[in-house]
């Protein structure tokens, strides 16, 4: 087992990692920017250094992470999601400089990396996929011809894309055109190249994806699924497993494709395969994640499998202790995803202090946080704070104590999703089940919520309005 592990990575996903090195025995080491500086992470490793300059670059440069990863003798690196974590060029680096980097080979996060590539080999290992173009289309016109032939509505996506950057739907030859060149300015920002390909856009679908572990001796398995179809702007913010729509024959049926998925790529480590499952309960591949997930935490509550130290024996050479016959799911569990946004702005991010902060608690509770009372949240990074993650023996169950646990949470100083995400847990049709990706789209009404107004700064106005009046 390693003896030090340096966290690339911030924020919550750094504590948890630092929180499962701890439980093993190894440890820490955490990088941090001097706007983190006070984040609860740089408290909890054994050691701590900053890097930089600037807010971000530090948390971007392999060979400074690399160097300093040798300086202080660790064994290996842990990247957590974000960041670094899909960047072929880390992951060589490591393996170059020997230090064990935690996930999968650099070759693998390459393949998966490439949307094209990774269609061609699903197809290729028999995996279903969506419609879609052999590869990267050079222009518009060549676009509109392929989009004739399967037939509108199309889904523009880049090629090296991920988390809902560089995708745009088409539905006629006229948006195409626009959203072709905004879908590929895009994708050139967000990861340097700016080639898409195009694919049949599934109406109305749901996102399920299937947890994976894949040892260094052979061995895969899935995990079961999680249902990520609540979602503003392609992006998740509430996650459910097990899904709702999944029976027993399709969930064994789409385990198995992520499972041939995992082969094909000659997967190690932790990894996510991602479906579209339409109405008819048709699945497609939609990609491979190749890191922990975000959500990874509702896997965990059903399952009862710390995922992260799952990862660290696995990259430390450990065979997997346990058939696809020895998991086993109990209850559901849901993920709310708590981010410092303004819902009624167009989910804008929202930076500042915290004034006050009550986390809940109780049966069935997890929070996985990154704030405090009197903590600053930067403006320069992702905008999700915390995670609340609740399990029950049942839905209905599972739906109650969310909404019990987000009425108790309490975040004052910056706007959150809370009373967004509550309001969803008040809907008939969320509570019924009757979503898919474009429920938050198709619900504007969800965004009718009262605005918490704090006592304390309803008492601080009056008294500056009194002596104004008496000033004057």
């Amino acid at each position: 087992m390693f003896k030090k592990v340096l966290v690339a990575n911030r924020g919550e996903i750094a504590t948890r990692l630092i929180r499962a090195c701890k439980e093993l025995g190894i440890a820490t080491v955490a990088i941090y920017s001097e706007a983190d500086a006070t984040s609860l992470y740089v408290k909890k490793a054994d050691e701590s250094y900053l890097v930089g300059p600037g807010p971000i670059e530090g948390y971007l440069n392999i060979h400074r992470i690399v160097d300093l990863a040798l300086k202080v003798g660790v064994d290996a690196i842990h990247p957590g999601y974000g960041f670094l974590s899909e960047k072929p060029s880390f992951a060589e680096l490591c393996e170059k400089k020997g230090i064990t980097f935690i996930g999968p080979t650099s070759q693998a996060i390459a393949d998966m990396g490439d949307k094209v590539r990774a269609r061609e080999m699903m197809k290729k290992a028999g995996v279903p996929i969506v419609p879609g173009s052999e590869g990267s289309l050079k222009n518009t016109d060549e676009a509109a011809v392929f989009a004739k032939e399967i037939g509108y509505p199309v889904m523009i996506k880049a090629s090296g894309g991920g988390g809902g950057r560089g995708l745009r739907v088409a539905r006629g030859e006229k948006e195409l055109v626009k959203n072709m060149d905004i879908a590929q300015s895009e994708s050139r920002a967000a990861f340097g190249i700016s080639e898409v390909f195009l694919e049949k856009y599934i109406e109305r679908p749901h996102h399920i994806e299937f947890q994976i572990l894949a040892d260094k001796h052979g061995n895969v398995i899935h995990l079961g699924e999680r249902d990520c179809s609540i979602q503003r702007r392609h992006q998740k913010i509430i996650e459910i497993s097990p899904s709702l729509i999944l029976d027993a024959d399709l969930r064994d049926k789409m385990g198995m494709a992520a499972v041939k998925a995992a082969k094909a790529a000659n997967y190690v480590n932790a990894g996510t395969v991602e479906f579209l499952v339409d109405d008819k309960k048709n699945f497609y591949f939609l990609e491979m994640n190749t890191r922990i997930q975000v959500e990874h935490t509702i896997t965990e509550e059903v399952t009862g499998i710390d995922l992260v130290k799952k990862q660290i024996e696995i990259a430390a050479g450990k065979p997997l202790n346990m058939g696809q016959d020895k998991v086993k799911a109990r209850g559901f569990a849901m993920e709310c995803r708590i981010c410092a946004e303004d819902p009624k702005n167009s989910f804008r991010p929202n930076s500042g202090r915290v004034t006050a902060y009550y986390s809940p608690g109780g049966i069935g509770v997890r929070i996985d946080g990154a704030i405090y009372k009197d903590y600053v949240i930067p403006g320069f990074y992702d905008s999700m704070v915390a995670k609340l993650v609740v399990r029950g023996r049942d839905w209905n169950e599972v739906v109650s104590r969310m909404h019990r646990s987000l009425d108790e949470f309490v975040i004052r100083g910056v706007k959150t999703t809370i009373p967004f995400l509550r309001k969803i847990m008040n809907d008939p049709d969320f509570i019924n089940g009757n979503f898919d990706t474009g429920y938050i789209d198709r619900k504007p009404e969800l965004l009718n919520y009262a605005e918490f107004e704090d006592p304390i700064d309803k008492v601080a106005a009056i008294s500056a309005a009194i002596a104004a009046y008496h000033r004057f």
